[in-house]
């Protein structure tokens, strides 16, 4: 293509790309459950309620009533009132409501609004797989197939010196980590990060039946060449990042040389079998854009850690029980690995991950009680074998079940399962757990009485990942529901997708392909048509890590930003627009529990 056809399709794209303003009344883009909560959100500052009218396609006023002010509303920097409407219960497109001069953007309501959200977030993870080629015959645009990247991906450990001059050694050994999902914007692959976003699919697999829905993903439901081989489409999905992280486990009788553990400089030479290497990255940064098959760095293991290491083990202990009957070889292999990789991190308690290397990002978690809990709670799950109760009684949770999930946090995870899923525990510490995570549900509803935008989320410290903050805190409320089928549960889950889908300060769908003020331009290193207009835009399904209140205190567009606000959809700034499987896989959770657990 020559570079004046080049500046063309440029100038096409950043016309065609051109937002739609905001509308002063904020909606869920996507639309709303006929039969479930809708709300909006209005921008005014009056003091006294407002009168409101839904319109129709036709122009036709089919319900009214009058907003309830909420005021200044410190997340947003908004003052706000909020538009109560989920009375009315007809299906149809192109409903605007109106106060006064101002109207929302139109919108739907139908039975399974969240049902395509599912479907197009669970895309995302066969179009972030690596070591193979991304089909033209299943993703929704050709230029979003692609070349396979990494095939194969084997790597020996990473020898040369760091960012800080410490000569690193090496190792003897080679491991062949073909396969698994890129972690983000990055042709990484992550352990940590990828050991939560498994657990939330595998999760989320083992819930379905309870939502109402155990079929959700059955064979054929996606769009994955797996299909059609009479397994359910959300575990073939995951089961390539479960296999990717058995394949980053050391084999027993390795040594390896670490970091000294004491804190002095130089290394030690362990037993490394049963490890976990943290990742398997590139020895620098790839430019942006860069196809996965066009990245020629030099790829490295790099050093095992004990977060690592449990995260496997974990996730590895889940899917023996997933597949004990739809794959019994595969199942006795998984937890094989994860019986190696808990002596492993018992023998070795406190292996650090190291983030002095250049080219991926660190995941540096310096307390790893939380992941002697989750993995301890995953294997007690699969074998209700005594001394993983013991550990877990030890370790408190069934007094304190955790306070949130991120891949730095698993002690929650681990007590939602062991809370649900059929185990030997006893009756006394199941109720425990439940009235624990049902007790935390109860302050994320009340949250959502404090917060100007209706979310369980009142705070105003929006950090990296903001949007899987509150999404995670729906997968805990849709935990609760399960337990005690509280309506409020439910109703809250509705609240947070509301808000990664348009019901925000910024009148901003952070999914893109959903709404008409959707999430255009992520942080990827593929889906990258405004950095270079021979790369594709992004497919649908994709949410942005959403606002990071840190951008207030920087120089920049974001300077002064209200915590809500401080976003930007700009492919450039990573710290609030890039994409990650962890951020992914909660929106797979909570449209699949809503769309599970509608009513019928």
């Amino acid at each position: 293509m020559s570079a004046r056809r080049l500046v063309l399709v440029a100038l096409l794209l950043a016309a065609a790309a051109a937002p739609t303003p905001p509308a002063a009344i904020r909606i869920d883009q996507a639309g709303y459950e006929t039969r479930g909560p809708k709300t909006a959100v209005l921008l005014s500052a009056a003091t006294t309620p407002l009168g409101w009218t839904l319109r129709n396609s036709r122009g036709r006023t089919v319900a009214s009533g009058s907003t309830v002010p909420v005021g200044p509303d410190a997340a947003s920097g908004q003052s706000v009132h909020r538009i109560a409407f989920g009375e009315f219960h007809t299906p149809g497109s192109g409903y605007v409501l109106h106060v006064g001069p101002d109207a929302s953007h139109p919108f739907a309501i139908a039975s399974r609004p969240f049902a395509p959200v599912a479907t197009a977030a669970m895309a995302f993870f066969y179009q972030q797989r690596s070591g193979v080629p991304i089909l033209p015959a299943l993703v929704e645009r050709r230029d979003l197939s692609r070349a396979a990247g990494h095939a194969p991906d084997r790597a020996t450990c990473f020898a040369g010196r760091d960012q800080k001059g410490v000569q690193w050694p090496g190792c003897g050994y080679t491991l062949d980590a073909t396969g698994g999902w890129y972690d983000a914007g990055d042709q990484g692959k992550y352990v940590v990060n990828g050991g939560v976003s498994a657990w939330t699919l595998l999760d989320l697999h083992e819930r379905l039946g309870a939502f109402g829905d155990a079929a959700a993903f059955a064979d054929g439901r996606l769009a994955l060449p797996e299909r059609a081989n009479g397994r359910d489409d959300l575990l073939d999905e995951a089961q390539v990042e479960v296999k990717f992280l058995l394949a980053m486990q050391i084999p027993d009788g390795m040594p390896l040389a670490v970091a000294r553990r004491n804190g002095d400089a130089g290394f030690e030479t362990i037993d490394a079998g049963g490890l976990v290497h943290t990742k398997i990255a590139d020895e620098h940064w790839t430019p942006l854009p860069t196809a996965p098959a066009d990245d020629h760095e030099r790829r490295f293991l790099y050093p095992p850690s004990t977060a690592a290491t449990l995260n496997m083990v974990g996730v590895a202990a889940q899917a023996a029980r997933i597949w004990r009957t739809i794959d019994p070889v595969f199942a006795a292999r998984c937890l094989a690995a994860a019986r190696r990789g808990w002596a492993a991190a018992l023998r070795y308690p406190d292996l650090r991950a190291s983030s002095d290397f250049t080219g991926s990002g660190g995941y540096g978690d310096k307390d790893v009680r939380d992941e002697f809990t989750f993995a301890a709670a995953q294997l007690y799950a699969s074998t209700g074998e005594a001394p993983f109760l013991a550990r877990l009684r030890s370790d408190g949770v069934f007094a304190d079940p955790g306070d949130r999930i991120d891949w730095g946090y698993l002690r929650l995870a681990g007590a939602l399962t062991l809370a649900t899923v059929p185990s030997a525990l006893p009756t006394d510490l199941r109720a425990s757990l439940r009235a624990g995570i049902t007790r935390l549900a109860d302050g994320f509803v009340a949250e959502t009485r404090r917060s100007g935008y209706g979310l369980p989320y009142a705070g105003t410290r929006y950090s990296w990942g903001s949007n899987a903050t509150i999404l995670n805190r729906a997968i805990v409320l849709g935990v609760a529901w399960q337990i005690k089928a509280t309506p409020a549960y439910r109703d809250a889950v509705v609240a947070s997708l509301d808000y990664v889908l348009g019901r925000n300060a910024l009148d901003q769908s952070y999914v893109t392909g959903f709404g008409v003020r959707s999430m255009r331009h992520p942080h990827h290193r593929f889906w990258a048509a405004t950095a270079n207009p021979r790369y594709p835009a992004p497919p649908s399904g994709v949410l942005s890590g959403g606002p990071n209140s840190d951008e207030a205190r920087r120089p920049g567009p974001m300077h002064g930003c209200a915590p809500q606000a401080c976003w930007i959809d700009d492919y450039r700034v990573f710290t609030v627009n890039e994409v990650a499987i962890n951020w992914n896989a909660p929106l797979v959770w909570t449209a699949a529990f809503l769309d599970a657990s509608r009513a019928r």
